[in-house]
């Protein structure tokens, strides 16, 4: 931290806390040095907690914005304070919080205590500098505080105002709070996994809250460049129920258009047996994925060794394997029972021009060379943890690449940068801010 700041901080006799963001910032470097990317230039406020906002925002600060998370003065984003999830322990050897270093990567931190007149100032001050302005609370919170699209937009009439919450902004549970796992249950996600079983099933890794984001950073992206266009800032909504409601599209088609539900199928009783997985002999699982199962039928019971089944009355075409579901699921079940996947794959690739994969577990994937090859992982070297690897860019641009390398930030780590470098307050006046505990 500069000398003159550090004089200041001391005369005011700031509290232990404040003295340790001073310490932990004593390296501050400029307001703008950010990594380039397709959203280079764009400047965002995030002001969400948890994991369906931040997301969000971490996923357009990996293409290049700049991202301002305003955390609760003394306290922080609660997802700084999760310590196990999955039964498991959430925090690294080094005391890193690993869910929410994956959902706040490449943010600078502010702490603010809105509350207080003079934080709301601080936004306003922001919002007047930004292009996009991102919430995650429940309906009214940010309206009661001077926070809503009205409050913004009157400092700055070209922002973005991105809304996300768990039911939409309209009817009768629009106010209502959710998570995750509200969201799948409410969204029907829960009663499409194929177990013979009528219980609801719940998908582990905040599968709603990822989805949920990823339709946040989409309707920001599309608002950004409707305002390219049209000059025309806007409000916009995502939410929880709306982007499971688009993820299982087909499922809700089907019943709105025909009438009924897709059925659920267990492998033991697909429709169509080469649309199933099937475990190989060293316990490992393939998958195959062919539709058109005339087309492939005749080669694939000679890569499979069992010519006999080419003519058989059960199996003969699509619509007799159909009826005869089982038994042949029967059969292939012990076929691939056989031979090792290694075995298996050899033998696909080189008899017939089949649609087949492996079934990974989450462990396999960051080895998987498909998912090197394309950085769908990466490795980075992380000032904490030291080694390790992130969760890569989804989308490739070739000319103007994302970059998920980065580390999320300390509770409150650039508050002072912001201010002094951004909005243009003085040393004075941070020192004074940090004694009325606004910051």
């Amino acid at each position: 931290m500069p000398k003159r700041a550090l004089e200041l901080l001391r005369k005011s006799k700031p509290s232990s806390a404040t003295l340790a963001v001073a310490q932990r910032i004593r390296g501050i470097c400029a307001i703008g040095n950010f990594m380039n990317g397709p959203l280079h230039g764009i400047r965002i406020i995030d002001w969400t907690i948890w994991q369906q906002g931040p997301v969000a925002t971490a996923m357009l600060a990996d293409m290049g914005a700049e991202v301002i998370k305003i955390e609760e003065r003394g306290k922080g984003d609660p997802g700084r304070a999760v310590m196990s999830m999955g039964g498991a322990s959430a925090t690294a050897k080094s005391g890193t919080n690993y869910y929410f270093e994956a959902n706040n990567r490449h943010k600078q931190s502010i702490t603010l205590d809105l509350r207080k007149p003079e934080a709301r100032e601080i936004v306003y001050k922001l919002a007047a500098k930004s292009d996009v302005f991102v919430q995650n609370f429940r309906k009214g919170v940010a309206e009661r505080l001077g926070l809503g699209y009205q409050d913004l937009r009157a400092h700055n009439p070209k922002i973005i105002y991105a809304n996300s919450t768990g039911y939409g902004p309209y009817g009768p549970d629009s106010n209502e709070p959710s998570f995750d796992y509200m969201a799948q249950a409410r969204s029907g996600l829960m009663n499409i996994a194929c177990l013979r079983t009528e219980e609801p099933i719940y998908l582990t890794g905040g599968i709603a809250d990822q989805m949920g984001a990823i339709m946040l950073a989409y309707g920001v992206m599309t608002a950004l460049v409707a305002r390219e266009r049209t000059g025309i800032g806007q409000e916009i909504h995502a939410s929880h129920l709306g982007s499971m409601i688009a993820l299982q599209g087909l499922n809700v088609s089907m019943r709105t258009i025909l009438g009924k539900e897709m059925p659920r199928a267990p492998s033991d009783d697909a429709y169509n047996p080469l649309w199933n997985h099937y475990r190989c002999a060293d316990g490992s699982w393939i998958c195959l994925g062919m539709l058109q199962t005339d087309r492939y039928w005749k080669d694939f019971c000679h890569a499979l060794g069992i010519p006999e089944l080419i003519d058989d009355e059960r199996f003969r075409d699509m619509r007799a394997r159909t009826r005869n579901h089982r038994e042949l699921v029967a059969i292939l079940d012990r076929v691939f029972a056989t031979k090792s996947r290694a075995e298996w794959l050899k033998i696909l690739k080189e008899g017939g021009d089949f649609i087949y994969t492996i079934v990974n577990t989450i462990s396999d994937l960051p080895d998987d060379p498909q998912v090197i090859a394309n950085q769908y992982i990466v490795d980075y070297d992380h000032p904490t943890i030291g080694p390790t690897r992130l969760v890569g860019v989804p989308v490739i641009l070739t000319e103007t690449p994302g970059n998920p390398r980065g580390r999320a930030p300390e509770l409150g780590e650039h508050t002072e940068t912001v201010l002094t470098q951004l909005l243009g307050y003085s040393w004075d006046e941070v020192a004074r801010l940090h004694e009325a505990e606004v910051i």
